[in-house]
């Protein structure tokens, strides 16, 4: 209900100027009067007969002999929301452009003014409605029934008319751009919606009006514009069989339409949390608005928000009218209420006065409609709403022309009928429901604000014209090529041979390989391995940290200035590290690789240690932490590393709980960090690997200069891996308000990467779930559709048997029983048929070309040389390891499946929101 300043811009809601048209000659539809069927009756309320014709069209029939007129209504089931990208504002301009008329029938504004009825056409977001009122007389009726089946499928949508009509428009969007809450209730409803186009308003973007092409506009007209998705009401004076035959001959001789409307599936999710908007306009009036996500117009909650709306909202006797008016904070206040098909939103909207402050009436609109439960609803209130809400329906049903109106919202909704299931609710709305919902939607969660500032002189973003590129580009000529690389043999053997490796006197091992590359790139890895068993306990976290703060200030460079040298370098450096390793990499170009080596020097071995970047470093591992707390992936990984744990506390190698990581965290002293920094880092147990376009001959003096001479004064011996042991069973963790689900499982293996059965094993994974052709991923992905990503990977060591082969996969919450089952059943498929010949080709061959990719990729290239430098390794292994590939045998691979693959033994997490869909636990 729209009182006072208000009534105006309810009026403007419906976007209804019916004065468009188009004009080029549609194919027509109309065929010889052979009957097609007669209309059947389908269903009576209270004195109004629904029939339905064969081609589709539902006839609505509401006589009332008390006044003599007659008024004919057709409402289309196509608004707003059915555009698409690029077509915004179509469905307004069809409803400009039927009135136009066709090819046999003139310009039909003129020919309804000729005889006197009264008509228009608006359109909103799920409808479009043509309607006109009439002296009640058979040729009147026979007239608008031809009429209107005549534009319903033969209406000239021609470019033409769509020119000279566009000023109308854009006439029509002018007075809704100098409209304050028009402009503010759309970049609200903008603001509400991700996805849904009720987000959209129905006016569309100028843009799309301006550039819209005449033939996207007759695909629409032609899509929508049929007797299947159109309801012809007829109310008032009219003889009801006489009516009904008329219809026939008329509408019901349109053949229903081959093609089939498809329904619309696009929903936003719920709200998560309250969003803003403000708009800076020209203007004298401030305003401020809140609007709320609410149920469909169908289902009852619609009923309690709109009584809702009369209890808040009116004027005077609203609560937000006394608090805000009354209150002297806002010159006036009242709700817009709209009821759709797809769901709901409310708005309130208070006008303020220069001299009130938007903030004092934020909080008190906020304390009105948000703090229900502190503030119930009355009975009273309740009474005087259903009173108002009965009466205005009541008036509409002694109304044949209103009721015909009132009915199009009803069938836009889902079904005319609605208009008196909604009475019904009202009269048996109770006060638990009207408080109930209140307390449902007007939450902040969701919740969008807006304010409308006038802006005597706003300030706007000068935005460029579209760019010609043909002009900008025709003479375009480029700067100097850049150089380019070698063709180069990524063989092992060829690798090899080009890798020069040596041992510096202080200990640091170098694998150097140069190459020209395209632009003079370089690579560089670095690792450090530091302390042993006795000395690292008790040092993760230090050691953590003191990797984390080495790229955050070092020697006489600020963090910001590190930053900044690095850009102006061309360079990109990172240092990773935890436990007993340190990882340095660098890419750069051939004539900064000096520089960047003294860098590396001086991040190394010259750290600043700065307290508010190791405060920083603190807080950003804590929030990653806590993060984690509700990530379905990270407590996945964290449940099976705690249930696998084989290392004692304060071991670098064991795993925490977030809180035992936190409580190390917030116990580890900036102090301890420099001391773990003095105490352990050394070059004296390094690799160094380089690869690309570099000075072979001077880069290893360079290194030796830089950091030969640093040793660290800690004991280095590596730390063994020790093998987890098998704990089958299921594991259930609860993620709440997380959409998606993710799934992890374990087997430890005793396996090394030089034993006979890796190399069938690693090609037995890629068959399971080593890609997008795999067992898992076509089951969960192809098969069931439930999983964006799912696979297995097995990962084994190279110096002691320990392996573990995984499986995972991303899922929905609700498709929990389907993905056991589906794991369940492939992998006892995989271990009683064996992978097949042809899956063993497949899986040879795309490992073998991985690997050679691998090995044209510098940074990769890097990789392997430092793990061979530190296994005591060539690529001779790697060569060896291509041949055993392309020699597995069939047998040799199924045999080591079904020896090392045992399904029950595996233990399984799964994570996600499951409470929600009646999983609270899981039996192993």
């Amino acid at each position: 209900m729209c009182k006072a300043w208000l009534a105006r811009v309810c009026a403007a809601l419906l976007v209804a100027v019916g004065v468009l048209a188009q004009a080029q000659t549609a194919p027509s539809a109309t065929p010889a009067p052979a009957p097609i069927g007669a209309a059947q009756f389908f269903t009576e309320v209270e004195g109004i007969r629904e029939y339905r014709l064969p081609n589709g069209l539902r006839v609505l029939l509401a006589p009332d002999a008390s006044k003599p007129t007659t008024t004919v209504n057709i409402v289309y089931r196509v608004g707003s929301r059915h555009e698409n990208y690029g077509e915004t504002g179509m469905a307004h301009l069809l409803e400009h452009l039927v009135f136009k008329g066709t090819a046999t029938r003139g310009n039909i504004m003129q020919e309804l003014n000729r005889r006197g009825m009264r008509f228009n056409g608006t359109t909103s977001y799920d409808r479009t409605n043509y309607f006109e009122t009439f002296s009640a007389s058979e040729d009147n009726l026979r007239w608008a029934l031809e009429m209107e089946a005549d534009r319903m499928v033969n209406s000239r949508i021609a470019q033409s008319d769509l020119q000279t009509e566009f000023s109308v428009v854009r006439n029509e969007m002018e007075m809704g751009e100098n409209n304050a809450s028009r402009v503010l209730w759309q970049r609200m409803a903008a603001a509400a919606f991700d996805w849904h186009n009720y987000g959209k308003s129905t006016i569309g973007a100028r843009s799309d009006v301006e550039n819209v092409r005449i033939e996207n506009l007759q695909a629409f007209y032609r899509q929508y514009y049929q007797p299947d998705n159109a309801v012809l009401v007829l109310a008032g004076s009219f003889d009801r069989d006489a009516a009904l035959n008329l219809v026939e001959s008329s509408l019901g001789q349109i053949p229903r339409p081959a093609r089939k409307l498809l329904p619309a599936y696009t929903q936003d999710p719920v709200q998560d949390g309250a969003r803003e908007v403000r708009v800076n306009r020209v203007g004298d009036t401030p305003l401020l608005g809140v609007l709320y996500h609410t149920a469909p117009a169908s289902h009852p909650d619609a009923t309690a928000v709109a009584a809702l709306a009369e209890i808040l909202g009116d004027t005077p006797n609203g609560r937000l009218h006394k608090a805000l008016v009354e209150g002297g904070q806002a010159v006036s206040v009242g709700p817009w209420n709209f009821a759709l098909d797809q769901t709901g939103y409310i708005i309130f909207m208070a006008e303020l006065a220069q001299e009130q402050p938007a903030a004092a009436a934020r909080q008190t609109l906020r304390t009105q409609l948000e703090n229900l439960a502190q503030q119930p609803i009355t009975a009273a209130e309740l009474e005087r709403a259903k009173t108002a809400m009965l009466a205005d329906i009541e008036s509409t049903l002694n109304s044949p022309q209103s009721l015909a109106l009132r009915l199009t919202d009803s069938i836009a909704q889902g079904d005319w009928r609605l208009f008196f299931l909604h009475r019904d609710r009202v009269q048996a709305l109770q006060l638990e429901d009207v408080q109930r919902v209140a307390q449902n939607y007007f939450t902040d969660s969701n919740a969008t604000w807006g304010e409308f500032i006038p802006t005597q002189q706003p300030q706007r973003a000068a935005m460029p014209a579209p760019v010609d590129l043909d002009a900008v580009l025709r003479n375009y000529q480029g700067q100097a090529a850049i150089e380019e690389g070698e063709a180069f043999d990524a063989s092992p053997v060829n690798i090899e041979n080009r890798t020069r490796r040596l041992t510096l006197p202080g200990g640091m091992q170098l694998a150097l390989l140069s190459k020209k590359n395209r632009g003079a790139t370089v690579v560089g890895q670095l690792r450090l391995h530091m302390g042993d068993e006795a000395s690292l306990m008790g040092q993760s976290t230090a050691s953590d940290l003191a990797a984390d703060l080495l790229m955050r200030g070092a020697g006489k460079y600020s963090r910001a200035e590190l930053s900044a040298l690095l850009e102006r370098l061309n360079t990109q450096m990172s240092v990773s590290g935890n436990g007993q390793e340190l990882l340095l990499q660098f890419v750069t170009r051939r004539k900064h690789v000096a520089q960047v080596l003294e860098l590396v020097r001086d991040v190394l071995r010259q750290p600043r240690f700065a307290p508010e970047e190791f405060a920083r470093a603190v807080q950003e591992s804590v929030t990653a932490l806590e993060a984690g707390r509700k990530d379905p992936n990270a407590m996945a990984r964290q449940a099976l590393a705690q249930a696998l744990a084989v290392y004692p506390p304060g071991d670098v190698r064991a795993s925490q709980t977030v809180d035992q990581a936190l409580a190390e965290l917030r116990s580890t002293t900036l102090e301890d960090v420099r001391r773990f920094h003095a105490r352990f880092y050394g070059a004296d147990h390094a690799e160094f690997a380089l690869v690309g376009d570099f000075d072979a001959q001077a880069v290893p003096a360079q290194i030796d200069t830089l950091l030969g001479d640093w040793m660290s004064p800690a004991r280095y011996a590596r730390l063994p891996s020790l093998l987890r042991p098998e704990k089958p069973g299921s594991t259930l963790l609860q993620a709440p308000d997380k959409a998606n689900a993710f799934y992890l499982a374990a087997l430890p293996l005793a396996l090394r990467d030089d034993m006979p059965d890796f190399v069938p094993l690693i090609l037995a994974d890629a068959v399971l779930g080593g890609g997008s052709k795999s067992r898992l991923s076509e089951r969960l992905r192809q098969q069931d559709g439930i999983s964006y990503g799912a696979g297995s990977s097995l990962s084994v060591d190279s110096w002691e048997p320990v392996a573990m082969w995984r499986l995972y996969a991303l899922y929905a919450p609700d498709k929990l029983p389907v993905l056991r089952r589906s794991v369940e059943e492939e992998l006892a498929r995989l271990l009683a048929q064996g992978i097949t010949a042809d899956e063993l080709a497949d899986a040879k061959k795309s490992m073998l070309e991985q690997r050679k990719l691998n090995r044209s990729q510098d940074s990769a290239l890097a990789s392997a040389l430092l793990h061979q430098m530190a296994t005591g390794r060539t690529m001779d292994f790697s060569a060896a390891l291509d041949a055993a590939i392309g020699a597995a045998k069939l047998d040799d691979v199924n045999a080591a499946l079904r020896r090392h693959l045992r399904p029950q033994q595996l233990l399984h997490v799964y994570a996600g929101d499951f409470a929600k869909f009646g999983m609270p636990g899981l039996a192993p």
